[in-house]
């Protein structure tokens, strides 16, 4: 991993300093041609395919275009190990649920080791939390039971939203301002991170946001409009790239798959290189052993951070003794 990461940080580096391939400078190449055919065929099939299906690149000829990019996309809306969202009460110093609202898979982010980290334990996780979720509708609610009124407005922003995006006269197609997004976030929020290119990155990505404003719509239809449908979902990816970046920015340390060169190391509660016994905890706001909580305002794209402490502590300290972190050593 270590090394894979800093293949990726030299290639960034190269196209960020201007020797990127291409017209638009924006990637390399890897050159596989100087291997006979047949050990390509042999040992890299997934990888001869893949470049002819996506960059349509025969690699016995041909250089593959790659960049540094993420590998996926970690986090979500905060849960406890019941599958209830949670938010940081600052007062009390505790998390409080919100009620009635749930979350498994990968909308959630249940913060346990490994879980929301890679497609497969994307799975384990929905099935895990899924079931987790299905165990606290049993306990905690009744079939049946009366709900608290709704609003007489209930959902109408909703299918304004809609409207005004149907019918509104901008001036920006979706796919490009998408397009934005994503080079945006791919040169200044990748595995290349230093403080000076996320405070670039984070300024970009807010001039970018307030292209949302003048977006424009080819099809004003409510019949397959694709074009609609993806204006949704750029709404979503355009509030994840802000608290994204917003949140790498502020985070001064390296910590799993955020690693900054100007803050190599992960600044914990505790020097875990060294004996606990005689060390003094330091408080929550002198360390960055905790989680990042964003909250974003998505007219003006202001974007805050919070922060709720790591729960280090088992359901069950007889069945599962509480692990205490150590550094990850190579």
């Amino acid at each position: 991993q270590w090394y894979q990461r800093r293949v990726a940080i030299t290639a960034g580096i190269e196209i960020r300093e201007g020797r990127g391939c291409g017209p638009e400078g924006d990637h390399i190449h890897l050159q596989l041609n100087h291997l006979p055919p047949e050990q390509l065929a042999l040992r890299l099939p997934g990888i001869s395919e893949t470049a002819m299906i996506f960059a349509g690149v025969d690699v016995n000829k041909e250089p593959i275009p790659v960049l540094p990019t993420v590998h996926y996309n970690m986090g979500g809306t905060p849960t406890n190990w019941r599958g209830e969202v949670i938010t940081y009460d600052e007062e009390a110093g505790c998390d409080k649920v919100i009620p009635g609202l749930l979350a498994a898979g990968e909308v959630a982010c249940a913060s346990v080791h490994g879980a929301n980290r890679l497609g497969a334990n994307s799975l384990l996780d929905l099935v895990a939390f899924g079931r987790a979720c299905a165990h606290t509708v049993k306990e905690d609610y009744t079939p049946g039971a009366a709900q608290s009124p709704l609003k007489d407005s209930a959902g109408e922003s909703s299918i304004a939203n809609i409207d005004r995006l149907r019918h509104t006269e901008g001036t920006e197609p979706s796919a490009k301002v998408r397009l934005e997004f994503q080079k945006t976030m791919q040169n200044y929020a990748a595995v290349f991170r230093t403080g000076e290119v996320l405070e670039e990155g984070v300024q970009k990505v807010h001039e970018v946001y307030q292209k949302m404003k003048h977006l424009k719509l080819a099809d004003k239809g409510l019949i397959w409009n694709t074009d609609l449908i993806e204006t949704l979902e750029l709404q979503n990816i355009a509030l994840n790239a802000v608290q994204t970046i917003e949140s790498a920015a502020a985070r001064k340390e390296s910590r799993g798959a955020h690693a900054r060169e100007d803050f190599p190391d992960r600044i914990d509660e505790y020097d875990y290189k060294q004996p606990l016994e005689g060390q003094e905890k330091k408080p929550l706001s002198e360390h960055w052993r905790k989680h990042t909580l964003s909250f974003q305002d998505a007219e003006s794209g202001e974007c805050t951070l919070k922060y709720r402490p790591v729960i280090d502590t088992t359901l069950d300290e007889e069945e599962c003794k509480t692990v205490p972190p150590v550094i990850r050593a190579y």
